[in-house]
């Protein structure tokens, strides 16, 4: 016997969350053939024109960090003591940094990349966030590889003046440490996406945002060098401190940032609470962005 569907205007918004979310899980289980067959398209696709193909994965940190460490050795950048090599410290910090702005990246163009489809499949949406979302971590599988790999040549020599403590166990959680990471890119990612549609604007507030925001985190200098109160302040209230900051230390360290742990977990709880918001909202106002799209 053939189901039917009803429709009725506004049926999103009468559902209750817990039930929104419920129904968003289902459909990206659901589209998994989808979403894997998307993904491959795309990740493949990426490399196909290039020599190098996914070489530049490793390339593009290694030739990134060139900048800071010139500008340590000038003494124009001071970034105190930062318990390892600085050229390491920068490639892991700059790496875990290049996660978070990816995974935001991919979430912001959650809509753009299935825009496609829209016209020809009837599709749940929300799927091609994981999709984009996974075609990120693919590459940074990648580029983590390349920070293990960093890492323990330095335990095997041992530079003089740095105790490296790797391999460690807090190795085992860093799955579990950099899913903040995800929650707090894809909320913002999300809504940004929504906003896009209406004000093409808002995504390049947000990418010149990004950029700023990287000097307020203490990636590429210890935080032990701020003296200024305002920015010390600044620095003790970015969510990204402790979530960017504890997926480089758990790797280094085998220690969340500053051994904080309530401002870790404070800062993980705001990222998963507005990631399940931005969901709910991108779902519930689905039918009109895509109106907008056509």
């Amino acid at each position: 016997m053939q189901s039917i569907t009803i429709y009725r205007p506004n049926m999103r918004h009468e559902m209750g969350w817990l039930h929104t979310w419920t129904v968003m899980a289902r459909n990206v289980w659901q589209a998994r053939e989808l979403i894997w067959q998307l993904f491959k398209r795309d990740f493949f696709a990426q490399y196909k024109k290039s020599f190098l193909g996914a070489t530049w994965i490793v390339i593009s940190p290694i030739v990134g960090i060139l900048s800071w460490v010139f500008l340590q050795m000038t003494g124009v950048l001071v970034p105190g003591d930062v318990g390892i090599p600085y050229p390491a410290y920068v490639l892991i910090g700059s790496s875990m940094w290049g996660l978070f702005v990816g995974l935001f990246y991919a979430s912001s163009s959650t809509l753009e990349s299935g825009k496609e489809l829209i016209m020809q499949v009837n599709y749940p949406h929300e799927a091609m966030l994981f999709k984009q979302v996974g075609q990120q971590m693919a590459n940074f599988t990648i580029t983590l590889a390349l920070n293990l790999l960093v890492l323990m040549l330095l335990r095997l020599f041992q530079p003089e003046g740095f105790e490296i403590a790797f391999p460690n166990w807090g190795l085992l959680w860093f799955p579990l440490v950099v899913l903040p990471l995800f929650f707090l890119a894809s909320a913002i990612g999300l809504i940004v996406a929504m906003i896009t549609v209406v004000a093409v604007d808002i995504s390049r507030f947000f990418t010149l945002g990004l950029g700023f925001l990287m000097y307020l985190t203490p990636i590429i200098y210890s935080a032990d060098t701020i003296t200024n109160p305002v920015a010390r302040a600044i620095n003790a209230w970015n969510p990204l401190t402790y979530l960017v900051c504890s997926a480089r230390d758990i790797l280094i360290y085998g220690h969340l940032y500053q051994n904080n742990y309530t401002a870790y977990f404070i800062a993980s709880g705001i990222s998963f609470l507005l990631f399940m918001l931005s969901w709910r909202l991108f779902y519930v106002s689905e039918g009109q962005i895509v109106e907008r799209m056509i």
